[in-house]
Order: C-alpha cells, then sequence, then structure tokens
C-alpha cells in the first residue's frame, strides 16, 4: 500500500512538472514567433522602401482615421471623466491638511504619467486590438491569408504595416487629447466646485509639471502601441477554425494586451523614477 502511495505521488509530481515544462515551451514559442513578427514588420518598414514596395499610404491613411479620428469621442470622455472623479477623490483628502490648491497639480501629473497613456492604451486595446484580431482573423478563417501568399503579396507588408504604423502614430496623439480633456475634468471641479480662482488653478496645474512627466506618458504610448498591434496581429493570425475561433481569439488578445499594458506600465514606471540613468 505504501509503494502504491509513493507511486501515486510520484506520478502527481511527474505531471505537474510537465504541465509547467509545457507552459514554459508554450510560452517560449509565443514569444519567439511575436519577436520574429516584430522584426518582420520592422524590416518591411525600413528595408520595404528600398525595394521597391514602399508603404501603402492609402492603407496607412484609412487606418490612421479609424484608430485616431473615430476614437476621439470615446478617449475624450473616459479621460475627461477619470479627471473629474481623480479631482473630486483628491479634493477630500486635500482639504483636510489645507491643501485644496494642489488638487491642479496632482491631477496634471497623474494624467500625464500615468492615467492618460494607461486609460487611453486600455480602451484602443479594448477597441482597436479587437478590431485587428478580428479581420485578420477572419482572413485567416477564410484563407484569405494563402490568397495573398499565392498572388505574392507578403500579409505582413500588405496587413499588419500600415496598422502597426498607425497606432504607433496616433496613440500619442490621443494620449495628449486624453491629457488634456482630463485636465479639462479636474479644472471643472476645481473651479466650479471647489470655488479655486480659475487662474490660479491653471498656473498650479502646470507649475509642477515637469518635462520628463510629458515625455514618460508619451513613451509608454510608443509601446502600449506596439503591444496593442504586435498582440492583435498574432492572435489573428493563429487562428484556426471557424467564427467560434475568432471570438475566442479576439477575447485572448484583447486580455493579454490589457495585462501587458500594465506590466509595461510597471516596469517603465520602475526605470523612468527609481532606477538613477
Amino acid at each position: 500500500m505504501k509503494t502504491d502511495n509513493s507511486m501515486q505521488q510520484n506520478f502527481a509530481i511527474l505531471k505537474k512538472a510537465e504541465d509547467i515544462g509545457i507552459l514554459v515551451l508554450n510560452g517560449w514559442k509565443v514569444a519567439v514567433e511575436s519577436a520574429s513578427l516584430f522584426l518582420e514588420t520592422l524590416y518591411w518598414i525600413v528595408v520595404g522602401p528600398f525595394r521597391g514596395k514602399p508603404v501603402d499610404l492609402k492603407a496607412l491613411f484609412q487606418q490612421m482615421v479609424f484608430m485616431g479620428f473615430e476614437s476621439i469621442k470615446i478617449v475624450f470622455f473616459v479621460t475627461f471623466f477619470t479627471g473629474i472623479v481623480l479631482a473630486m477623490q483628491s479634493a477630500h483628502q486635500l482639504s483636510k491638511m489645507g491643501g485644496t490648491i494642489y488638487v491642479a497639480s496632482l491631477v496634471t501629473i497623474s494624467l500625464c504619467r500615468e492615467l492618460g497613456p494607461v486609460l487611453t492604451a486600455l480602451v484602443l486595446a479594448g477597441r482597436i486590438g479587437a478590431s485587428i484580431t478580428a479581420e485578420i482573423g477572419s482572413m485567416k478563417v477564410n484563407e484569405q491569408i494563402e490568397a495573398l501568399d499565392t498572388m505574392g503579396i507578403n500579409p505582413v507588408r500588405y496587413l499588419v504595416v500600415p496598422k502597426f504604423l498607425a497606432l504607433l502614430f496616433m496613440l500619442p496623439i490621443l494620449t495628449v487629447l486624453g491629457n488634456a480633456s482630463g485636465m479639462f475634468g479636474g479644472y471643472m471641479i476645481g473651479v466650479y466646485n471647489l470655488k479655486i480662482n480659475a487662474g490660479l488653478y491653471i498656473q498650479t496645474a502646470f507649475k509642477f509639471l515637469t518635462i520628463k512627466d510629458i515625455y514618460t506618458g508619451l513613451s509608454k504610448s510608443l509601446i502600449f502601441a506596439v503591444i496593442i498591434t504586435m498582440v492583435g496581429v498574432y492572435q489573428g493570425l493563429k487562428t484556426n477554425g471557424g467564427a467560434v475561433e475568432v471570438g475566442r481569439a479576439t477575447t485572448i488578445s484583447v486580455v493579454v494586451s490589457f495585462i501587458l499594458i500594465i506590466l509595461a506600465d510597471c516596469l517603465m514606471t520602475g526605470i523612468y523614477f527609481f532606477v538613477k540613468m
């Protein structure tokens, strides 16, 4: 009996080790394939024009309109109400110490450093990332990707590059818009609810804001753009099966993008503010 129990325990340990090994190998495979896709995208951006295959400007412009212009309203409202909530919550605490005026600088710095880039990226991960995966996944399921290969059209150059460049350009712009709308929300609370003088509020809002706060947020938005695009494209290209698998890949794309955005934000915040460079 003891021998049987020991064998069962050993078998359970081996099974767990096997599961961990499979998980690590699958993770490594995904990382390598994602890196390869990213490098191929960069290749067609840099080398493509010298090979007579420049970026399709019409497709690029269409993607910029879809990703940027059509996302303005949702980014505005999300960050505007975030600025309002942030101002109200911080005013409640700062008023206890007689520092209500510093609501302005707290809202401004918080938005530029963290909330503006992160919230904008999360909004676009849900809207744009899901759209990219659904589009490419549907093409993969319907064998349109193979049809492009048959016609001698590289799918990465034709499908991925315009999306990559469009989001890389538009996400920082939307981040700036998000920062401004969030500051406006804080301004509304500060001036009309907390009765802070409008000129004093604006002066205080930008008094403690530094160049580092601004470029930190904008550099984060560039990394977030890469994450959203690459995750969306990768999940789309790996879709197999039918419509159900397209929906599943879209869900995975959004969830993974959210996790990687938060992780990248954490790492970059640590690099910028806790590592002496």
